[in-house]
């Protein structure tokens, strides 16, 4: 079975190979393409215009050159883009298609079961920040299967308790706009007039309310959206909502600037076109982000963006109505992200045993081991002997002339004598 399974590949390589050698009428396949264009793009106007200029370019022998369909596809989709982010033209082998077998129905992996439905990290960060990890927006329907609307229940709850919340969508490419609606939902009042209204070509408007009731609003919470230029599509519809609606501070990188959602049309051979067949409003700008992303309230590179976010979250969080002892956690945690690196110290002289611990300088950076447990990496937060636990901010130890202790929050202390100096009260 393995064997012919490999045959079977090794013949449709093949013939995708043989077919990318067999011309196609590059004036024909414009022609085709201006017609897709005309006929479904959301903008009759510049619809016409788009397509009228492909068939002048085409009469001039613009595209002669381009009978492999690989070249006809990279060259138009290069063509288009500029006219709207989401336009792409591809190509299939047509032969390698019809021995793939039925094509796979469905939403693809990363927004299934498999997938988590898009969620694939959800966990509580160091000062009580909630952090949910999104590389898609999984579909459901107001009837018939909730596993992804039960995934997104299950990823609030998780973080339901927490004093912030950070939705990651660096990596986020898009998907469903039902998915946008509740989940924006959770954060802003039932019946707010925030949601993106599309105008699709030939049919009536929609927008991306929820579609189903929602219960635990959470209106007050702090909220921050991670952007990158990989952030496209619904990733942005999200983002650009909620910053829109001065409900959440967007940090990162300028969004990749693809608003407008379609569908494929097919143009014969094998090629097909992606084209945009509705346009996102939104009611409070009265615009959308097509070609210009959504812009950061605070631009920083893409890599830096959850640490920032944590940072501006806990700075609101240090001036917030909570216990003391939390103020001083949030407090230390703020000041172990916002450290700047201490130049070079002298950490042997913090070198050796203090009650059942050990410190040493493994590779240039202070360890402290205790017996089988993993070693914990100290990270200076000054010259005299004051640290943090690299991994775990709200955690400190401070080294003096004769011991090792363990700060905590609420004002506690543990002193570890270090080994041949005289005790004494910390």
């Amino acid at each position: 079975m393995k064997l012919l399974t490999a045959l079977s590949l090794s013949a449709a390589l093949l013939a995708g190979a043989a077919a990318a050698q067999t011309p196609i009428a590059p004036r024909a396949k414009v022609e085709a393409l201006a017609a897709a264009i005309d006929a479904q793009f959301y903008d009759p106007a510049r619809a016409g215009r788009i397509a009228a200029e492909l068939r002048a370019e085409a009469r001039k022998g613009t595209y002669d050159k381009l009978t492999d369909p690989r070249d006809f596809a990279a060259a138009l989709t290069e063509r288009l883009r500029p006219q709207d982010g989401h336009f792409a033209v591809n190509w299939t082998p047509p032969a390698a298609a019809s021995t793939a077998g039925p094509a796979r129905s469905g939403p693809p992996p990363f927004l299934s079961r498999r997938g988590g439905y898009g969620f694939v990290a959800v966990k509580v960060l160091p000062g009580n920040i909630g952090y949910i990890d999104m590389r898609g927006f999984a579909d459901f329907a107001p009837t018939g299967d909730q596993a992804a609307r039960q995934a997104a229940d299950a990823a609030l709850a998780l973080v339901a308790g927490t004093d912030a919340l950070i939705f990651d969508m660096r990596d986020n490419g898009g998907g469903s706009a039902v998915m946008v609606g509740y989940l924006v939902g959770h954060f802003v009042p039932d019946g707010a007039k925030i949601y993106n209204t599309f105008k699709t070509r030939g049919e009536p408007d929609s927008d991306e309310a929820p579609t189903v009731p929602i219960t635990g609003r959470r209106l007050d919470v702090p909220l921050y959206v991670l952007t990158s230029g990989r952030t496209a599509s619904a990733a942005e519809s999200f983002a650009y909502t909620l910053q829109a609606a001065k409900r959440a501070s967007v940090v990162g990188e300028a969004s990749a600037g693809g608003a407008n959602p379609g569908g494929g049309a097919p143009l014969g051979d094998g090629l097909s076109v992606f084209i945009s067949s509705g346009t996102p409003i939104n009611p409070i700008t009265g615009k959308n982000w097509e070609g210009t992303g959504v812009t950061p309230d605070v631009a920083v590179p893409a890599a830096q963006a959850l640490d920032r976010a944590q940072q501006l979250a806990l700075t609101q969080l240090v001036a917030a109505p909570l216990e003391p002892a939390v103020l001083t956690e949030n407090r230390w945690v703020l000041e172990a992200l916002s450290a700047p690196a201490q130049g070079p110290q002298d950490l042997a002289r913090y070198e050796g045993g203090y009650g059942p611990y050990q410190a040493k300088v493994v590779d240039g950076r202070l360890q402290l081991t205790s017996g089988r447990r993993p070693p914990s990496v100290l990270t200076p937060l000054d010259d005299k002997g004051l640290f943090f636990v690299e991994g775990a901010p709200s955690r400190r130890v401070r080294f003096d002339a004769a011991a090792l202790v363990f700060l905590s929050p609420d004002g506690s202390q543990t002193r570890q004598p270090r080994h041949g100096a005289a005790t004494g009260a910390s």
